[in-house]
């Protein structure tokens, strides 16, 4: 039987799609997935054993990014280096590198997940509505990322500089080869504290997740004083956690004034 959507459910429907991220088309046509099941079924034919050819795949992807990182001098030359790295994947579907904003001596940096769609058309972190809630949770606590005070300035980075294709959860191969980058990130910066937005950036930094039972519990992360934080994303799908938000937010205004 057919089914038959009107037009304002078949644009919720559309709408919906848009928010997770299905923004581009994989292919022209469509794909018979019982024919590649049968192909694949089939035994592959035995080919004469040859020598083998070096290939980048022996690699060490992470002490690569470690040897990479330890050579940025400032962060122009830590961007050009994560630029260079060609062993993260995300990259080849990534429109761009969204490496960070705010003032680099800022007292408080904020280490959240990964890019959206809207940060990785900008190349900015926290652009997107979860962006434009938590400039609105800073100026609560009269912070600000474009202010040229240090002293009420925020620098804003993430764990991964690339979009995951549909937003999804980044791998923990992913996360391990770019934590490099972030260690060293936050080496350069040099805050006296730090943020942690999300689950990912609390894998990261502490590897451990569970952030409704890390959140507002001051920690150590990459040798700075931190504080796990909802992720501003998951406020907009949980407004009740605002309260436990805000609570986190006096937590480091008092921290920030002690």
């Amino acid at each position: 039987m057919d089914l038959q959507l009107d037009h304002h459910t078949a644009k919720a429907l559309l709408d919906w799609q848009i928010e997770m991220g299905a923004t581009e088309a994989i292919g022209d046509a469509p794909i018979d997935r019982y024919e590649l099941a049968v192909a694949a079924a089939k035994p592959a034919p035995i080919e004469a054993p040859t020598d083998p050819v070096p290939t980048g795949d022996d690699a060490d992807p992470i002490a690569e990014a470690r040897a990479a990182a330890a050579k940025a001098d400032d962060l122009g030359g830590l961007k050009a280096a994560m630029a260079a790295f060609e062993h993260c994947d995300l990259k080849l579907g990534a429109r761009q590198l969204v490496f960070s904003d705010g003032h680099p001596a800022a007292r408080m940096m904020i280490v959240g997940e990964a890019p959206g769609r809207d940060e990785d058309r900008v190349g900015k972190p926290f652009v997107g509505r979860a962006g434009q809630l938590l400039d609105r949770m800073l100026g609560a606590i009269g912070l600000d990322r474009a202010s040229d005070d240090p002293s009420k300035a925020v620098y804003i980075t993430n764990v991964l500089s690339w979009r995951p294709p549909q937003n999804r959860d980044p791998s923990p191969e992913e996360i391990a080869m770019l934590l490099p980058f972030v260690a060293r990130h936050v080496e350069l910066v040099n805050p006296d504290i730090l943020v942690l937005m999300g689950n990912i950036s609390c894998q990261a930094g502490l590897g451990r997740r569970g952030i409704t039972r890390l959140r507002g519990t001051w920690t150590e992360a990459y040798g700075k004083p931190a504080l796990p934080m909802f992720h501003p994303a998951y406020l907009l799908r949980q407004p009740t956690a605002k309260r436990a938000a805000w609570a986190d937010l006096l937590s480091l205004q008092a921290r920030l004034r002690g």
